[in-house]
């Protein structure tokens, strides 16, 4: 069942104030003596100290916690290449979840640019303004090569979320699917539907947790991706496998896990059947799975089952991933998001999993328990520890790492996470209610 109409939605987006941000000053400017520190000639004491030293600019200034979302509208999630101004809509929200659960000012910055290199420079150019980039919603190939140039170009972090937000979240419940199952990542046989930037990336970090090259059986819509096919782009000829399978349905007997990042349709329950014992299903495709999470569940008692859905068990939510890996970047002025600090924000996640649930959590799901274990391998987006567990691990691996530009005192870095949570939801609340929502 629907939770609201079409005409909800429009009016959620338009009335009261057009949009979902809205940037207010945080400093005085109520009388002269205001006005001249907010502006000239006090500002200028502020821009040259930073003209002696430019990390200062994060003393002086919001840089230190402020990413920029940046997008050309060429894939928007469900909707395709749209544009950047009826892509704007989504990268607003995704501005307004950056500031709901981890305290992050944003700002949406859509571009009417399709070339790579030019998207390259434009990007490279707003450096001084932000303290970390979120790619969102640029289409593969085009999305490897941006990530990547301006990953090495840059001193901040890059951090293409359509990439590695599925990855990390669905290798947390990966994680903790072969715990319940006793599997080991090094033995399992995956097939992957979806050979976008989400379905490469997903099985690039699940070869990080482990899983072997060789074991993963990747397809696109035009088939089982093998070394025998001549149109396969550099990315896809990584997972490009010796023996080819017929379809899926082949690749499917005796598999043990199954991600979907494709269509609804795509699997049946004979081929969820055919799996191996304790089969984990992360069937993405939104709204509607690759199949049906009540026909899953009736093919196999002993499946492990998530979706992108959150009326379903163990949803695929990348909320739960970047807000907090940006947090925990900034607050250690990190220079990227390494390999080693995604690892960390998955293993975090998979540990929250294994927590008690507080009540506060329970009740914001209405539910009466969650307990580890199968339909529960993953933490819900609106578990507030998410913070102190994800940023925590992020910003202990970045120093750990070398790429971090500032260290923090773990022991208490972590309360003021949650400290500083609560007072952001305070104001935030205070807000909205000016408006009557």
């Amino acid at each position: 069942m629907a939770l609201f109409t079409r005409q909800e939605a429009l009016d959620y987006h338009s009335k009261i104030r057009p949009g979902k941000m809205e940037v207010i000053p945080i400093k005085p400017c109520r009388d002269q003596r205001d006005l001249s520190m907010a502006y000239s000639p006090g500002v200028a004491e502020a821009c040259l100290a930073i003209k002696e030293d430019k990390e200062l600019s994060f003393t002086y200034t919001g840089r230190g916690n402020l990413v920029a979302v940046v997008s050309n509208g060429t894939a928007v999630l469900g909707l395709g290449n749209i544009g950047p101004e009826a892509g704007k809509p989504v990268m607003e929200g995704k501005s307004a979840l950056f500031k709901t659960f981890a305290d992050i000012d944003c700002y949406d910055i859509d571009l009417a640019v399709t070339d790579p290199e030019e998207l390259c420079q434009i990007i490279k150019a707003l450096e001084p303004t932000f303290g970390g980039i979120n790619l969102e919603d640029i289409k593969a190939p085009e999305c490897f090569y941006i990530e990547k140039h301006l990953d090495k170009a840059m001193n901040i972090p890059v951090f293409h979320d359509d990439q590695h937000g599925t990855a990390i979240i669905s290798g947390a419940g990966l994680i903790n699917a072969m715990d319940i199952s006793g599997k080991r990542a090094e033995d399992i046989k995956v097939v992957v539907s979806g050979a976008g930037a989400a379905g490469i990336a997903c099985a690039r970090f699940y070869t990080l947790l482990g899983v072997q090259h060789e074991n993963i059986a990747m397809f696109d819509s035009r088939g089982h991706i093998h070394q025998g096919r001549s149109d396969l782009s550099v990315q896809k000829k990584e997972f490009a496998q010796k023996k080819a399978w017929a379809n899926m349905a082949e690749a499917f007997k005796g598999a043990d896990m199954f991600l979907g990042l494709s269509m609804p349709g795509t699997v049946t329950q004979d081929m969820v059947r055919s799996m191996n014992k304790n089969p984990v299903i992360f069937a993405c495709a939104n709204p509607t799975p690759e199949i049906p999470y009540p026909d899953a569940k009736a093919a196999r008692l002993d499946l492990i089952m998530g979706t992108g859905r959150s009326d379903f068990p163990n949803q695929v939510n990348n909320v739960a991933g970047f807000p907090y890996i940006f947090r925990g970047s900034l607050d250690v002025r990190a220079v990227e998001v390494n390999e080693d600090m995604k690892l960390s924000a998955a293993r975090a996640l998979a540990a929250l999993a294994r927590e008690p649930v507080p009540d506060d959590v329970l009740a914001a799901y209405d539910a009466k328990a969650l307990t580890y274990g199968p339909d529960y391998i993953i933490p819900k987006p609106f578990d507030h520890r998410l913070i102190e567990y994800v940023a925590g691990a992020v910003a202990e691996s970045a120093m750990r790492t070398g790429v971090a530009r500032r260290t923090v005192d773990m022991s208490t870095y972590r309360d003021s996470l949650r400290e500083r949570m609560v007072a952001s939801r305070n104001r935030m609340e205070n807000i909205m209610r000016c408006y009557g929502w």
